[in-house]
């Protein structure tokens, strides 16, 4: 996933009401108001005085024109725009760069399933069964080389591995993949003592047939893409 621009530099100010952050810009010393595209609490990537890398939307319309994409963190980048695991997955199974869920002959995006979810990808091909596939996006990073998920309560994301549960009940196949923005983990954990309901989620969904898989990314200010294959440890594991 290449930037549309050269991303450019700032300096974290400050990060608040979710989607909000402030930013003194590396160019000309300006403060801004640029979107920050993160719902979850960003723990360890909103401290002010941290390196941050911004896109900005050609859009004459748009009120916020910068966007936070990147933050430098721990000695390496780390993606935080939680729109571009879907993107970047996409782009891998149009090259059947995941070998996991390779070989289908066709891919949808947001499809309607269960109780008011949308499945992030349904893979198909004639008789075999569809494969259901949910995005985590991971940046969390609290032990050297562990990333985390989620950094907040995700009761969304619960219902997720519940919903994806079910359809392996009902003999389809199922896949639930951690996109890890950050290039210093080697492994990926549930975080249960922030969201023990996701965790003992993820618990049940593996015992029920889920497929977990997560990848790491490669990350520079002008491109983001999936790397490699990265162990998924079971909770309490």
């Amino acid at each position: 996933m290449d930037f549309a621009q050269p991303l450019e530099r700032a300096t974290l100010v400050r990060r608040y009401k979710r989607f909000l952050a402030d930013v003194v810009m590396s160019a000309d010393g300006c403060e801004t108001t640029v979107h920050c595209p993160n719902p979850g609490a960003m723990m360890g990537l909103a401290d002010p005085g941290l390196t941050v890398w911004l896109s900005r939307s050609a859009s004459a319309t748009r009120k916020l024109p910068l966007t936070l994409e990147l933050v430098e963190a721990d000695g390496g980048l780390v993606g935080v725009n939680t729109l571009h695991p879907n993107r970047l997955v996409a782009e891998a199974l149009a090259r059947g760069a995941i070998p996991e869920v390779a070989g289908y002959d066709r891919v949808r995006p947001e499809v309607k399933y269960g109780e008011k979810s949308r499945v992030d990808f349904l893979l198909e091909s004639d008789g075999r069964p569809p494969c259901w596939l949910e995005i985590k996006n991971v940046h969390l990073m609290r032990r050297a080389g562990l990333a985390e998920f989620p950094d907040c309560v995700a009761a969304r994301s619960a219902r997720h591995l519940r919903e994806l549960s079910h359809r392996v009940g009902a003999g389809d196949r199922a896949v639930a993949l951690f996109v890890v923005q950050r290039t210093d983990c080697d492994r990926v954990a549930a975080a249960a003592d922030l969201d023990p309901g996701f965790a003992a989620a993820l618990g049940d969904a593996l015992r029920a047939g889920v497929e977990v898989l997560a990848y790491a990314c490669t990350i520079a200010p002008s491109q983001v893409s999936l790397s490699h294959r990265l162990p998924v440890l079971a909770p309490g594991g």
